[in-house]
């Protein structure tokens, strides 16, 4: 498949099977993620990687519990579903966590998590961003567990795994031009 077929073809998956991503896929998955361009070639990105199912489900539990109190997320998602999980059943959840200093760290690591989706999407594999993590990854007690250094923090939480069902294309407006300047 050629880059732009893969950017085509990929899309957010919210449904996986109970198949577990590979350590090798994985690790693929984290070389492609640095081969992002970097302002400055500063790199600011490092990652966590979880497997671990009762950890994924505190987090899931943990984020559910905090997007309970804001009414925007209970009329969109079924929070207080004991069953609803914001990971969608993956099995792997691949942080990016950016360094607080830079020219743009964030910015960075979300190019980085592009080439992981993307890359991911080439090996068969399904991903999600899933922002609805972001706040409790960024807590202090869990950037502790999760082994988070000092002067870092989770930017981008991305679920990988194997997607029980094809995710239908969704429509996309065409490009909006500002100007076009000759």
């Amino acid at each position: 498949m050629n880059v732009l077929e893969a950017i085509q073809g990929r899309r957010a998956t919210r449904s996986y099977l109970l198949k577990q991503v590979s350590e090798k896929s994985v690790h693929q998955l984290l070389d492609a993620a640095v081969q992002a361009p970097s302002a400055r070639n500063l790199q600011p990105w490092s990652f966590v990687v979880i497997q671990d199912k009762t950890l994924l489900k505190a987090i899931s539990e943990q984020a559910k519990n905090m997007l309970m109190r804001d009414s925007h997320w209970n009329r969109e998602l079924p929070l207080a579903d004991p069953e609803f999980d914001i990971f969608y059943g993956a099995g792997t959840l691949i942080v990016v966590c950016a360094k607080e200093e830079g020219f743009s760290p964030v910015g960075d690591c979300y190019m980085a998590g592009q080439n992981l989706m993307l890359a991911a999407h080439g090996l068969g594999l399904a991903t999600c961003p899933i922002g609805l993590a972001r706040d409790v990854l960024r807590s202090p007690e869990m950037q502790e567990r999760l082994g988070v250094p000092a002067g870092e923090e989770p930017v981008l939480p991305i679920i990988v795994g194997y997607p029980a069902a094809a995710t239908p294309r969704v429509a996309r407006a065409a490009p909006r031009i500002n100007a076009w300047l000759r």
